[in-house]
């Protein structure tokens, strides 16, 4: 088991600025890729970035790009995920998820998750 542990959720005026973190408590041996989703009530999940835990292939969805940046530290075994220009549409829940690969194929693909974090709560107001 790898637990996932969210924070840095929060309510901020559009324009605003949060970091996201996520933690994985158990040893991430060999490589994973790691995943950041977020779900707004009564929309689906939805994939908003990607990293491999080696730090390479890191990607932002097309809707985020220039204002979301993910990143992670294995020597803190934590992801990130900073958001910048905040906007209303992106108040949603924000989870973060692990699976085991070497390649972060198909990431925005929920079901090929193992590993998935309780969620931090994103708020933005106009």
């Amino acid at each position: 088991q790898v637990p996932l542990v969210e924070s840095g959720g929060g309510s901020v005026q559009a324009g605003g600025s949060l970091r996201l973190s996520c933690v994985a408590s158990g040893y991430l041996h060999s490589s994973y890729c790691m995943g950041w989703f977020r779900q707004a009530p009564g929309k689906p999940r939805e994939g908003v970035a990607r990293i491999l835990s080696t730090g390479d292939s890191a990607y932002v969805a097309d809707f985020v790009r220039g204002r979301f940046t993910v990143s992670q530290d294995n020597a803190k075994n934590t992801l990130y995920l900073q958001m910048n220009s905040l906007k209303p549409e992106d108040t949603a829940m924000y989870y973060c998820a692990a699976k085991g690969a070497t390649v972060c194929s198909d990431y925005a693909n929920t079901l090929g998750y193992t590993f998935w974090g309780q969620g931090t709560q994103v708020t933005v107001s106009s």
